[in-house]
């Protein structure tokens, strides 16, 4: 296979494609969603027989627990696939929504129209479930979509993108709207995130390596996030019951996910009373603490924590805490050291949570609840395509909104500039 024709070939198909679906309705979109769902449900005995060629193949490439979890496909994820599709056809489509409509002195009416982004190109690896959603994201934001899943999942990707044909042909839209890309070939990869004639954003859904790896390529803009360096500030004038269970479950509630925490800051004013609550909750769960030296007075059985554990994702039981000198000293520190995934302040003072959500400049910036609720589902918007850290269009989870961008629209009456 000449892998630049084939990918160029990809290209040109999703270009023609998304016009078609620029134009499609919402009816259509809909019902291509619902007939997808439908045939997944009905081919669920030939995904697991493909399915089950890439876990023997996985095995014997000596794939870890985990990442065979990842892949494998049982009746229950075969089932939240069509119902993930079945809650995205029921979301509102906000493609054509007029906003913003005013009259200028010229007599025009000038105002602004939302539209599909255009191409999208998703990379991501392990998840077969990914195919579908990000399919089915795609389809509704009225983008076409070139999904380069992972090689240990190319099996079960390709029988879910059968399953996504017969869908879009139920619907009369064109199959080339999804296209799964049917190389393992690491050099598609390198022409997706360079073809600008035919792609407008990538999205990359995966480890750092490959999400920095597409960030140092890529010629078409990326939607991203690289690290999820997430903070809790517990205030002097926190509710200590309150910021107890919320930097428990910041922590604790999963651990290896970007919006848990990885830093906990704490008011000098009310350390010696909330650390060993917190500290004892901890160590019934495993997790491991590592303290500044302020820390370690309070709590001498953990490890002092280095430079390097401010700027690390630990994605484990392990935790970071330091002990801060009010608002400023926190904000300082979270400045310094957060990725901008998501940051959060306990405290009942009103000027001070204002404070922390007009000057933290975090995609997603909360007070007095936990950072695990930084997610598409949790934000309403149905599902998501990643989440992103960048100060572009699409920031924080990325859903339907955020596969879509905005033109100005302008009305007039045969108005003329003079």
């Amino acid at each position: 296979m000449d892998i630049e024709q084939y990918m160029h070939t990809l290209g040109q198909q999703a270009r023609e494609a998304s016009r078609a679906m620029s134009r499609a309705d919402t009816k259509a979109k809909n019902h291509a969603l619902r007939a997808i769902a439908t045939e997944i449900r009905a081919a669920s005995d030939t995904l697991k027989q493909q399915n089950d060629i890439d876990l023997e193949a996985g095995k014997a490439k000596g794939l870890d627990a985990a990442l065979l979890d990842r892949l494998e496909l049982t009746d229950a994820r075969i089932e939240s696939m069509a119902e993930g599709l079945e809650q995205v056809a029921d979301l509102p489509d906000p493609v054509g929504e007029i906003s913003d409509l005013h009259f200028r002195p010229s007599g025009i009416e000038l105002g602004k129209m939302r539209v599909p982004l255009g191409v999208v190109g998703i990379i991501y690896e392990s998840r077969p479930n990914v195919t579908a959603d990000a399919a089915g994201l795609c389809l509704k934001s009225g983008n076409a979509t070139i999904l380069r899943g992972g090689s240990e999942a190319i099996n079960s990707n390709q029988a879910l993108a059968s399953c996504i044909h017969r869908g879009l042909a139920q619907a009369g839209l064109p199959t080339t709207a999804v296209q799964v890309v049917e190389t393992t070939d690491r050099e598609a990869v390198g022409q997706l995130i360079t073809m600008t004639e035919y792609v407008d954003v990538i999205v990359p859904r995966g480890g750092k390596s490959l999400i920095e790896r597409i960030s140092n390529d890529a010629r078409v803009p990326v939607i991203k996030h690289l690290d999820g360096i997430c903070h809790v500030y517990i205030d002097g004038a926190a509710d200590l019951d309150m910021a107890e269970e919320i930097a428990f479950n910041a922590k604790c509630h999963r651990y290896g996910v970007c919006n848990a925490m990885e830093t906990l800051l704490i008011d000098s004013a009310i350390s010696a009373e909330i650390l060993p609550r917190l500290a004892k909750r901890y160590a019934a769960e495993g997790v491991e603490l590592r303290g500044c030296e302020l820390t370690q007075i309070i709590l001498p059985d953990i490890k002092l924590a280095t430079e390097e554990d401010w700027d690390t994702e630990y994605l484990a039981p392990i935790l970071s805490i330091r002990i801060v000198e009010g608002l400023d000293d926190a904000m300082d520190h979270i400045h310094q050291h957060s990725s901008g995934h998501t940051e959060a302040i306990i405290t009942e003072n009103y000027d001070r949570s204002r404070r922390f959500l007009a000057e933290v400049d975090s995609s997603s910036v909360m007070v007095n609840a936990s950072t695990r609720f930084a997610d598409g589902f949790e934000y309403g918007l149905g599902a998501e395509i990643g989440i992103s850290t960048d100060k572009i269009h699409a920031r924080g989870p990325v859903g339907l909104e955020g596969l879509t961008s905005q033109k100005w629209i302008v009305l007039g009456s045969g108005q003329v500039r003079r």
